[in-house]
């Protein structure tokens, strides 16, 4: 069965590091097929264009591995939508975005140029939630409504004081994903993944190297879902998100 990892963040971060080789190995021990890889949170903020760059070759030399998202600041304004362009060029098949990194509110319409330049692409959004008060799910599920056409992965589901908002999200926003990363299977992700929402909303992610790979990829294996449900959340949903 395939498995591709939704987020991983490659670089010397300010709480932890990981580079590609380490990645490429890690990935190879837990049987995970492809990744998702955004730069380190000085990327995300202020060093755009370094960190696209960085992600792009390590992709690059990945044998098709890895593959990079884009970042930019809802800042920059028609410069972000520059870099966006870029790295689309350099062959980034998404967007990145961490309100609390990069300090704008989900609803102040900063951010909907870059969504708008997503959804042209084709790229699916990845979000940062959990972090009070401005980066949670009820209002990332706002941000959905508001472009019904982009597909949005809801980095982290509000981990963790904000798991509860996850279910009232998803029914919310009908593009607006799961990410499995951090929530427990029988607390969360059990009830995420019956009706009415299911298994076809959640999204393997690690969130390497943040949280630890073994205990993500490894309680993926000890859920109780038909092999149809196992296969949408490691890289069924996704794949189709990525086109």
């Amino acid at each position: 069965m395939t498995v591709i990892d939704a987020h991983v963040r490659l670089g010397d971060g300010r709480d932890a590091a990981l580079d590609a080789a380490e990645l490429l190995a890690t990935m190879g021990r837990l049987g995970i097929d492809r990744a998702l890889i955004s730069p380190v949170e000085r990327c995300l903020a202020v060093d755009h264009r370094e960190g696209n760059a960085f992600v792009a070759a390590a992709a690059r030399d990945s044998g098709g591995r890895l593959l990079p998202y884009a970042v930019a600041s809802p800042w920059r304004g028609s410069r972000a939508l520059e870099e966006l362009a870029r790295a689309a060029e350099a062959g980034a098949v998404a967007l990145a975005l961490d309100p609390a990194i990069q300090g704008f509110d989900l609803l102040d319409g900063q951010a909907d140029p870059l969504i708008e330049a997503a959804t042209e692409r084709g790229w699916p959004v990845y979000v940062r939630t959990g972090t009070p008060s401005f980066a949670l799910p009820l209002q990332l599920a706002e941000l959905a409504v508001r472009h019904p056409q982009a597909a949005f992965i809801m980095g982290k589901s509000g981990a963790t004081d904000f798991w509860i908002d996850a279910r009232p999200a998803l029914e919310r926003a009908r593009n607006l994903y799961a990410d499995t990363a951090y929530a427990p299977w029988g607390a969360v992700l059990a009830e995420l993944a019956a009706p009415p929402i299911g298994a076809g909303r959640l999204i393997f992610s690690t969130d390497m190297p943040l949280s630890d790979p073994v205990l993500e990829r490894g309680r993926h294996d000890a859920w109780t879902l038909s092999a149809d449900a196992r296969a949408a959340i490691l890289s069924g949903t996704l794949a189709q998100l990525l086109r």
